[in-house]
């Protein structure tokens, strides 16, 4: 769901699978154009993170807020089975739109074909699967250092480089009008026009269950305009 600025908002219960290098969690990934912020609800865990400024991890129980810019590889980790999380998403609908990319291994980054093929997950099995192979991923990327995470970024942006024009329009339809209506709403008070405010009112989304990247989701569909 697109709430109010035009972010993205869902309820995550991370996966408790365990995986190659013994611990449980979800799966590894980063995004090019947004920012994403996780508050924590319930549960004990931690967010292991990979940029150019190093490999880093936090953890993460209920009270918890943590965040992380545009091309922070983050990986969760769920210690106790329980931790769920509440997300945050900058720019709401980019993620969706292919704005996420896993850290597959080289010779799969290398094939937008066989990218696009691990990227599916259409049952249990399929997204254990996919979290599986971005792990695999992850663990080079940690083992070979810096110029293996550059070598990682430029496949990233050549994934992505075809839907930039998508994006962009998703952006200008979201985030942007967002700002631009608070703008206008702005600009309505500095003449003592109170028309907007008639459109004051409670709306209610109810959530739909899917498979995510980093555990069963709780997303919500997007609301008509008042």
């Amino acid at each position: 769901m697109i709430f109010p600025g035009g972010v993205g908002v869902s309820g995550l219960r991370v996966y408790d699978w365990p995986t190659a290098d013994g611990l449980s969690g979800g799966t590894p990934h980063l995004h090019l154009a947004c920012a994403e912020a996780y508050v924590v609800v319930a549960g004990s865990g931690a967010v292991q993170t990979l940029a150019p400024s190093g490999y880093a991890e936090n953890p993460l129980e209920a009270g918890d807020v943590v965040w992380f810019p545009p091309g922070t590889i983050h990986r969760l980790l769920n210690f106790d089975g329980g931790l769920r999380i509440t997300v945050i998403m900058q720019n709401g609908g980019l993620p969706e739109a292919g704005d996420a990319v896993f850290t597959f291994p080289p010779e799969v980054m290398a094939d937008p074909e066989a990218y696009a093929r691990a990227a599916v997950a259409a049952d249990p099995a399929a997204a254990r699967a996919r979290r599986d192979l971005a792990i695999d991923g992850f663990l080079r990327l940690r083992r070979h250092g810096a110029q293996a995470l550059a070598d990682f970024l430029v496949a990233a942006h050549r994934l992505i480089a075809p839907r930039l024009d998508d994006f962009e329009k998703r952006w200008r339809a979201g985030a942007l009008a967002a700002a631009g209506e608070t703008g206008e709403h702005l600009e309505r008070l500095r003449r003592g026009d109170l028309s907007h405010l008639a459109q004051a009112r409670v709306r209610k989304a109810e959530p739909e269950d899917r498979l995510g990247m980093c555990g069963r989701l709780q997303v919500y569909p997007l609301l008509p305009a008042p």
